[in-house]
């Protein structure tokens, strides 16, 4: 039986385009506000632990409501909440620079939080309808690396911006792209040619997994499902919401979701090693100045904005299943090297080790979003990203805190450059040991090469 695949479009590369600065708007709002908060807590007279919340409260934002942002782009149309969430956000940036006391800063960060999710859910379900399948690897590897220079760039950018213009620019700084970004979005997405040509593609992807197409990942109710989702962007409402928890339980039963979110998961909590160990052991163990480490952390970043695009490329010659297993045991390899490699080295010991860990999350993250998006019913990608986005969130959060105390309890008794080495040393080999412990569980190669 033949499989239907999505069609090349001439809107296609302006629709890419728009979703991979999506992510990457949305990516440097979340690192940005990072290097203002000493000038915030001088102009509020306010407490570092006052003033740190409007850090996190956008990043409990965005985790908070990915799910229920999937939930509703299912339901009322990708394309048009992907405009709104862009429009959100941007009125929320606006807010946030004319804050006039920290609390009306936090409450707009709250709602530009909001506004982000819409941004990182929608961009990321949306690229496998707007692109050929036989290049969303590339897309995924596209969005990855711009993800990754969003992140990066927000503090370098943001200490120029706060120099020269002060802390309210940080935000402000949104006003201009955000709006062009709309209407980008509004060209690209919400056109009528665009809408119609997506709406065609899902309908062709949806008549495909009905078929029996080994690239799609069915569970037993699919038939109502898909008759649900597929009239969302039509104006036919599906259920109501109180049938949403019941709709994300035949999800959490597919074993290729569940695998993907687990894997996504540990190798968040893999990455969060190097930016909360990482900084430590240089100051610690190499006694580098925080102008070194920083120069030393940024290679990773650098590294994953470089390979996203190979990376995706590889994902599309190999395959996703092929391409997630060789990814984790580049993890693995680098955490091997990063054990070992930097006492013996110093500071190119750990750039090396760093740089392939790196590589290896790069070829993982267009791996396993291509993956899941690709072999999730088109019905429930919003559901299926906003499960990504969470489970990469919880990873990064699971993963500050246990492999701080690991750390810290490894070197403890020690004089501090031996308990720098040990602490980096059984951080980093655990954490090579719980991806070689999720690859043998989960064992991705066995999926459809399609998937």
């Amino acid at each position: 039986m033949s499989q239907t695949c999505y069609q090349s479009s001439p809107y296609s590369s302006a629709a890419l385009c728009a979703l991979a600065l999506t992510t990457m708007l949305s990516s440097m709002s979340s690192s940005i506000a990072n290097i203002g908060l000493p000038a915030l807590a001088a102009f509020f007279h306010a407490s570092f632990s006052q003033v740190q919340w409007v850090v996190l409260t956008y990043l409990l934002a965005v985790t908070g409501s990915v799910l229920a942002m999937g939930w509703l782009s299912d339901r009322f149309g990708r394309q048009r909440l992907l405009a709104a969430g862009v429009l959100l956000f941007t009125l929320a940036s606006l807010a946030c620079g004319l804050a006039g006391h920290l609390g009306w800063l936090i409450a707009a960060r709250l709602i530009q939080g909001l506004g982000g999710a819409i941004m990182l859910v929608n961009s990321l379900a949306l690229v496998v309808q707007v692109v050929p399948a036989d290049r969303s690897g590339r897309a995924m590897g596209v969005m990855g690396s711009l993800s990754a220079l969003g992140t990066a760039m927000g503090p370098a950018f943001g200490g120029v911006l706060v120099a020269a213009f002060g802390w309210r620019a940080l935000f402000l700084i949104n006003l201009l792209p955000g709006l062009l970004l709309w209407l980008l979005i509004r060209h690209s997405l919400l056109s009528p040619k665009g809408s119609a040509s997506d709406k065609a593609g899902e309908t062709a992807a949806v008549t495909t997994a009905k078929a029996g197409s080994p690239a799609s990942v069915m569970p037993a109710d699919t038939a109502a499902i898909d008759r649900s989702g597929a009239t969302a962007d039509a104006g036919v409402m599906p259920p109501s919401p109180s049938t949403a928890g019941s709709k994300l339980n035949p999800l959490l039963r597919q074993r290729a979701l569940i695998a993907g979110l687990l894997l996504s998961l540990v190798v968040a909590a893999v990455m969060m090693t190097t930016m909360v160990v990482g900084p430590f052991y240089l100051a610690a163990g190499l006694h580098l100045s925080p102008r070194q480490s920083g120069m030393l952390m940024a290679l990773g970043p650098l590294v994953a904005v470089a390979t996203g695009l190979p990376a995706g490329q590889l994902v599309d010659r190999i395959g996703s299943p092929r391409a997630t297993a060789c990814s984790l045991l580049a993890v693995a390899a680098g955490c091997g090297l990063l054990t070992e490699l930097p006492q013996a080295m110093g500071r190119s010991g750990y750039a090396i080790g760093l740089m392939l860990l790196t590589a290896g999350y790069a070829l993982f993250q267009a791996a396993n979003n291509t993956a899941l998006l690709k072999g999730a019913d088109p019905a429930r990608r919003g559901r299926v990203s906003g499960m990504l986005n969470l489970s990469r969130n919880l990873g990064f959060i699971a993963g500050a805190g246990l492999m701080a105390t690991v750390y810290a309890t490894a070197g403890r008794d020690l004089p501090a450059v031996d308990a720098a080495s040990r602490g980096l040393s059984v951080t980093f080999g655990l954490a090579a040991g719980m991806v070689l412990l999720a690859l043998i569980v989960v064992r991705p190669w066995r999926n459809s090469p399609t998937a």
